[in-house]
């Protein structure tokens, strides 16, 4: 039985999306972060980072969301959700899924919190670049690979939609019609769902609610 270790508030619940676009069984095991589970000895041994998502998949543990989603998609949806090893798509693929941890977290952080830095030697690079690349990577749609969706869109488009819908990215008009495509998947509306629920059951409230 895949099971993520999960909390409402964490990056774990975008991975709810990509384990309701897997179509595979999964349990959620709720870690109550402010109680301070996540830094508990049990859960260090799994991830000594003490951070959410973590995932186990029999023997194995994975961590960070990004890693996560791609892990899955190969092994339980490989050629549906993810291109096989030799689909020219591939390299666009693994571009866009690394590029939401590498440059749109850092790089929405550091303009919202007005961190002083040099582009260049920043991994993440100057904001409005990154703007123009976002929006060139969707611009042909529906999805990054086109008509096909796949677990890219569930990293790259999750991340671009946290952010603008906690205002720390304006979407340009490709964003915004890209934000449209994913926002109607199914597996999405059920993961909202999901986490709504978990929230309601442990009393929890997002900011401003």
């Amino acid at each position: 039985m895949i099971t993520l270790y999960h909390h409402p508030f964490s990056r774990a619940a975008g991975v709810v999306w990509a384990l309701e676009e897997l179509g595979q069984p999964y349990e959620l095991k709720f870690i109550d972060l402010m109680a301070g589970a996540h830094k508990a000895p049990e859960f260090l041994t799994l991830n000594p980072m003490g951070k959410l998502p973590t995932l186990t998949d029999g023997d194995a543990v994975v961590t960070e969301a990004a890693a996560i989603g791609l892990y899955l998609a190969d092994r339980y949806a490989l050629g549906r959700l993810a291109p096989v090893l030799d689909d020219p798509r591939r390299g666009t693929y693994l571009r866009w899924s690394f590029f939401a941890p590498s440059v749109i977290e850092p790089g929405s952080m550091a303009r919202a919190q007005k961190w002083d830095f040099k582009p260049g030697q920043a991994g993440w690079g100057d904001y409005d670049a990154m703007i123009t690349a976002i929006s060139g990577a969707v611009a042909k749609g529906p999805f990054l690979l086109g008509e096909m969706f796949s677990m890219a869109d569930v990293i790259f488009g999750g991340t671009l939609r946290f952010m603008t819908m906690f205002g720390m990215m304006k979407p340009t008009p490709e964003i915004a019609a890209y934000l449209e495509n994913i926002n109607a998947r199914p597996a999405l509306k059920r993961a909202d769902e999901k986490n709504q629920a978990i929230m309601k059951e442990h009393g929890l409230k997002l900011p401003g609610q």
